[in-house]
């Protein structure tokens, strides 16, 4: 996989807040639970990524995603 070079500009970013990392680890993806079929589009190197966490865990890197958003969602309901 290539990776791109960022591009950085002088342009000021305005008001920023840092919010705490609450995001679990991949071995905490793992759960089940009642789930619904949806089609989505996700970058290569993001499946990749899950792909090789999955492995490591012997779990199916779907299920890691989907633990993942739920866990962000759970987070501002």
């Amino acid at each position: 996989m290539k990776k791109r070079k960022s591009k950085y500009t002088s342009e000021p970013i305005g008001k920023i807040k840092i919010v705490d990392d609450f995001l679990p680890s991949p071995k905490n993806l793992v759960l089940k639970e009642e789930t619904a079929k949806i089609t989505i589009s996700l970058t290569k190197a993001s499946i990749e990524f899950f792909k090789s966490e999955a492995e490591k865990y012997h779990t199916n890197y779907q299920t890691m995603i989907r633990v993942l958003l739920d866990k962000y969602a759970s987070r501002y309901v």
